[in-house]
């Protein structure tokens, strides 16, 4: 018995082929939905205290965060915190470009290496917080300047999969759209952003070569000017003495959004 595709005419049957490859080609394809937008204000309880030290070409130093479930969450699941080099201000000449250049620096986790570096939590139980640090390793070749350093968050909760993320990972047309408020006013739609929310960002400074150098001479100096001080204090006797307590260290800044919060230079593309 002739099957049925065979029976049809011929003409009917390349109709129904092409008909078939059509609805192949334009059917439309399965796309993750979007993140569900968390909870207005939160995105800097999420991540903080962002501080990175200058370091010397040819030294190490390190970038440390909190990272925290705020009491809007319940417990946070398949945590994923990234951390990524994108762009330099290079040092002379305030010319900003986006990486990779020559003898950059990375990033170092106790698992991975490179200009991009993730770290992993099962669970960050509701209330609690995680402070940590991520190793920066730079070479006695290293261009001096500021790294800008951008960030990236996910997590499931609630059955729902939140994705955070920081100004770097946008282009300018893209942040733009996206920022425009009714009547002029500045705001952040994370929607079309595609993302939960917004998150800080940071910067590694690399100071010049000449800074060690430039740093010795002023101790130098001051340990001659200590001992002539004393030399003439045992010299001609003590005499009055007046001073005043001197002020605490000022503690480390953050640096909520490297190189401003409206970039247009080629560092700022979305580029991975």
């Amino acid at each position: 018995m002739p099957s049925p595709i065979r029976g049809l005419p011929r003409t009917l049957g390349a109709s129904l082929g092409i008909a078939v490859v059509l609805l192949l080609v334009v059917a439309p394809t399965g796309r993750a939905a979007s993140p569900p937008v968390g909870p207005l204000g939160l995105d800097r309880a999420l991540l903080s205290n962002l501080s990175a030290p200058s370091v010397a070409p040819g030294a190490t130093s390190t970038l440390g965060f909190r990272l925290a479930d705020p009491s809007w969450f319940g417990n946070l699941t398949a945590v994923t915190l990234t951390f990524q080099l994108y762009a330099l201000n290079g040092y002379p000449g305030d010319a900003v470009g986006p990486l990779p250049v020559a003898n950059a620096p990375l990033l170092a986790t106790p698992t991975s290496t490179g200009r991009s570096v993730n770290l992993t939590l099962a669970t960050l139980e509701r209330g609690t917080a995680f402070a940590g640090t991520v190793s920066i390793l730079t070479s006695s070749s290293t261009p001096a300047g500021t790294y800008a350093v951008r960030t990236a968050l996910s997590f499931h909760e609630n059955a729902s999969v939140y994705r955070y993320e920081s100004r770097g990972w946008f282009s300018a047309s893209a942040w733009a759209n996206a920022t425009k408020g009714p009547g002029g006013t500045a705001t952040v739609n994370a929607s079309l952003l595609n993302v939960s929310g917004i998150l800080p960002e940071t910067a590694v400074y690399v100071a010049p070569s000449t800074w060690p150098l430039a740093i010795g001479a002023l101790v130098a100096a001051g340990l001659i000017v200590v001992a002539l001080g004393a030399w003439l204090y045992f010299r001609n006797g003590p005499g009055s003495r007046s001073g005043a307590a001197r002020a605490g260290d000022e503690p480390p800044r953050n640096a909520p959004k490297a190189f401003g919060t409206s970039r247009s230079n080629p560092g700022d593309s979305r580029s991975s």
